[in-house]
């Protein structure tokens, strides 16, 4: 989620509190579009006077721009920019008077800064971050509004609007959208009632600062389906949509931010400064769904940092899933190229019928013959067999049994070979099941080793040093709600070594049915098992499988001792033959994950 205007204000109201008062001690450009910007705080405490500081984060980065407190540091360049130098020369030991969000929910946080000139006199300044995605600036000005200078420079040829240069006027980019903190019902209806366009569209494209996803928070608190036409709502609708918007812009203007990430499964899918119900918020309810913090800068810095290890562990597996999807892809047309061969030589049986009975009636032709119609003894029943003329009836019956040989050499060699496909095409899918649950490097490593091992990746498997690439990934282990570990395999190589070298004959082993997933053993110790924990380990068998998505997920659990592994079989392939089974829900979020 980008950030929007209540984002800005949740962080404009921490700011305020915060770094209000606070000295400017360090300003460093760590990238070409980054401040760090450390900030001495003084405090009392106990009656003693405190000194703490704190960095400002500020990035205009055009795919990413952020704004966030953050107590790490970040190396700078041995040179300062120029931009940087500038800073220093006139902010460097100022003191911040203010921070304000210009223009209602505008995406720009305004510093006010004040400090002493070369001769010694007050002198204010101006430091603003605007937050609008690849037009994201940082622009340092005067109090009268004249830029001094940017971080980035807009000259008439990029932008006829508005040129962001020394000695320009600084004023908000024009949006022409209405700012939400000030409309009433009136404004409402008539900006976003009268749009042939879905509703939460026409909320967020009317007003100042409102993402998409709010837009669509007000709409579910509203009961209101949002792509319902804005200009098809009932009266009674109408009202409530509005009592809704009116309900979350109470909250920004009382400065009421309750931050949260809301995840999908252990990743994290959205942020807000406002409850998200349409995510399942409830503020009296623990849920591992989401997770609320005092802090928006803590928050953001945390949903960013968790985005960029899924980001790059889904870039570092590109060329993993590329190997796989495209061997699976090969499998898949082999094995049904291989079935309707199949099919063909199921046809055998009639040659090799037609050969006996042109043995036994065969007299009966006459040359030139193109058919005979003969009883078959089998059956009863009369069939016509196809006759070549230019053969004699024995030469014709040796032609079937010739095909009928032929085709039970295919169907033989075609079964050995379909098994063969069909393991395989297991095995891809299983893989391509581990790539999704991989959260880590290691994790990667392991698979790449077993796509090496399984000679879909030619070259050994080594780090960047040259050596081979050590293996550190470990199973997931949760620990159900009455204290039994469960341990969940993330690959094919794990789900051996959990299966037969962790668990025990007398533990219990989940696997869901008939797709690809995990192996998830439950240790007894041997003890007695409750039923609560055998659904807990099936949740997770369910969850880490191909049908994690599915309402309910059919999963097969026995006693380890029962699994078997038939010699020659692919990295986590098993059979079974006695089993028990639960359709479950493939729900975890009440399991405790000790280590991943």
């Amino acid at each position: 989620m980008a950030f929007d205007g209540i984002t800005i204000a949740n962080l404009t109201k921490d700011f305020k509190d915060i770094v209000t008062g606070g000295r400017i001690y360090k300003i460093a450009q760590t990238e070409s579009d980054e401040l760090f910007i450390t900030i001495k705080l003084s405090y009392e405490a106990a009656e003693q006077f405190c000194i703490k500081q704190t960095r400002l984060v500020l990035s205009a980065d055009a795919s990413l721009p952020l704004v966030y407190l953050t107590d790490e540091s970040k190396a700078s360049p041995m040179t300062a920019p120029n931009f940087c130098m500038l800073l220093r020369k006139h902010i460097q030991n100022g003191r911040i008077i203010s921070v304000t969000q210009p223009g209602g929910l505008e995406r720009i946080i305004r510093f006010e800064i004040e400090h002493l000139d070369e001769m010694g006199d007050l002198c204010h300044k101006i430091l603003l971050i605007e937050i609008m995605g690849k037009y994201s600036n940082i622009i340092f000005t005067d109090e009268n509004d004249v830029i001094i200078d940017s971080i980035k420079h807009i000259p008439a040829s990029i932008s006829s609007v508005r040129e962001v240069l020394p000695g320009r006027t600084y004023f908000v980019p024009s949006q022409e959208k209405t700012n939400p903190l000030t409309t009433t019902a009136d404004e409402f209806s008539s900006l976003v009632l009268s749009k042939g366009m879905p509703l939460f569209k026409a909320i967020y494209s009317s007003y100042t600062g409102l993402s998409p996803i709010v837009a669509q928070e007000m709409c579910y608190r509203a009961k209101i389906d949002a792509d319902k036409s804005a200009i098809a709502l009932e009266t009674s609708e109408a009202i409530a949509v509005y009592r809704a918007f009116d309900e979350v812009m109470e909250c920004v203007r009382n400065a009421v931010f309750t931050p949260a990430i809301y995840y999908d499964g252990e990743s994290p899918k959205e942020y807000c400064s406002i409850p998200l119900t349409i995510y399942g918020y409830n503020e009296d309810e623990d849920s591992d769904s989401f997770v609320t913090s005092e802090s928006i800068s803590s928050l953001i810095s945390t949903y960013y940092s968790e985005k960029n290890v899924v980001t790059r562990i889904r870039q570092k597996s590109v060329d993993l899933r590329k190997i796989v999807q495209t061997a699976l892809e090969r499998n898949v047309r082999k094995y049904d190229l291989q079935t309707k061969q199949m099919e063909d030589s199921e046809k055998k049986d009639k040659y090799r019928t037609w050969g006996e009975l042109l043995n036994t009636y065969g007299y009966s032709a006459k040359e030139g013959d193109k058919s005979i119609t003969v009883n078959d003894y089998n059956t009863g029943e009369d069939v016509t067999i196809p006759l070549d003329p230019t053969l004699t009836p024995n030469q014709n019956a040796k032609k079937y049994f010739d095909k009928y040989t032929k085709l039970k050499r295919t169907q033989e060699a075609l079964e050995e070979q379909m098994k063969e496909v069909s393991e395989a095409i297991e095995q891809l899918e299983s893989i391509s099941t581990a790539l999704d649950i991989a959260k880590k490097e290691a994790d990667l490593a392991q698979i790449r080793q077993e796509l090496y091992e399984s000679g879909y990746i030619k070259s050994h498997p080594t780090s960047k040093n040259g050596r081979k690439e050590k293996i550190t990934s470990k199973p997931f282990h949760y620990v159900s709600s009455d204290g039994f570990d469960i341990y969940v395999g993330k690959n094919n190589i794990q789900n051996d070594e959990l299966t037969f070298k962790t668990a025990n004959g007398g533990d219990w082993w989940f696997h869901a049915k008939k797709i690809p997933g995990s192996h998830v053993v439950l240790l007894t110790g041997g003890k007695e098992v409750p039923d609560r924990a055998f659904e807990e380990a099936a949740a997770l068998a369910g969850f880490y499988s191909k049908g994690k998505n599915q309402e309910k997920v059919e999963i097969d659990y026995l006693k380890r001792k029962d699994v078997k592994k038939p010699g020659g079989a692919k990295p986590g392939f098993v059979v079974y033959y006695t089993n028990y089974s639960m359709a479950i829900s493939p729900d975890i979020s009440n399991l405790k994950l000790i280590s991943d």
